[in-house]
């Protein structure tokens, strides 16, 4: 007990000691939390030196250490990225234009050095509202506005072809550019649909004539067809009046298998019905 009281009274030589000992642990603590720093998943890292300046070396995933105070760590994120943009610009018969892009972007993990030399770590601000408006005016003033809703593939192909090797000098990847929307005025976008309108009623007005020339032929066809048929009756029984009785004799079985297949009983006189075979006259007319 006379130990401890010796120990904690103030200005005595164990007070000191142990006093010592704390702010040195104190401060091994600290230095040895500030000497290592996480890089998470997806993430890159460079190390500030204050007197070498940004070194070269770039730092993937896990734990790292460095110098306290002499260096500091700077974290880029490396996964791809939305970025949306929507601009006003002309067409080539200078219709009005709004148009909608979105870029997957990421910088290029081993330029991250020159990155944050040249344009720091807000480097997407800085660069990518700048060159996509400028690529989306070069390539929209190209094609008219109908071949901007007919050729959308073609146009999208060639404003990412632009793009990707613009960001590529300023060592920004693009993985995908798509254009997500595009619109126009609402004067040139009611003459579209009066176009489509006219369109659709001169096709139907076409079908319409083309379906009365048809009926036409149709008429002429079937009335050839009925003189023909009445020509060859004609001749028929201008050869052999029997002809009048082999028609009576089939009107006669027609009319017997109708009766016959009815539920209903029916009497009517048989000359109604063409079946008074008994009365026709068979025998052939001698020449």
């Amino acid at each position: 007990m006379n130990i401890i009281k010796i120990l904690n009274t103030p200005g005595s030589p164990g007070f000191s000691k142990l006093l010592t000992v704390g702010v040195i642990g104190c401060l091994g603590v600290s230095t040895v939390a500030n000497s290592i720093y996480n890089v998470d998943g997806g993430h890159r890292a460079i190390v500030f030196n204050r007197k070498d300046g940004i070194k070269e070396k770039i730092y993937p995933e896990g734990t790292h250490f460095m110098l306290p105070w002499f260096e500091r760590p700077i974290i880029y994120d490396v996964r791809a990225r939305p970025y949306e943009v929507d601009t006003d610009t002309g067409s080539h018969d200078l219709q009005k234009v709004k148009i909608g892009l979105s870029v997957l972007t990421r910088p290029m993990g081993d330029r991250l050095p020159h990155i944050y030399r040249t344009l720091g770590e807000d480097y997407v601000t800085r660069v990518l509202p700048s060159i996509i408006n400028e690529t989306l005016k070069a390539v929209v003033a190209q094609y008219n506005a109908s071949q901007l809703l007919t050729q959308r593939e073609a146009v999208s192909r060639e404003i990412r072809k632009i793009l990707t090797e613009r960001a590529s000098n300023f060592d920004i990847a693009l993985d995908d550019v798509s254009i997500t929307s595009l619109s126009f005025s609402k004067e040139f976008t009611d003459a579209i649909e009066s176009k489509q309108v006219a369109a659709q009623e001169a096709e139907r007005a076409k079908f319409v004539v083309e379906k009365a020339e048809q009926d036409k032929k149709s008429a002429v066809i079937r009335a050839e067809g009925e003189a023909k048929s009445a020509q060859l009756i004609g001749q028929a029984i201008a050869d052999n009046e029997a002809f009048i009785t082999l028609r009576k004799i089939e009107a006669a079985r027609e009319i017997s298998q109708t009766i016959a297949r009815s539920a209903n009983k029916v009497f009517l006189s048989s000359s109604d019905l063409l079946l008074n075979l008994q009365g026709m006259n068979l025998e052939p007319i001698p020449n």
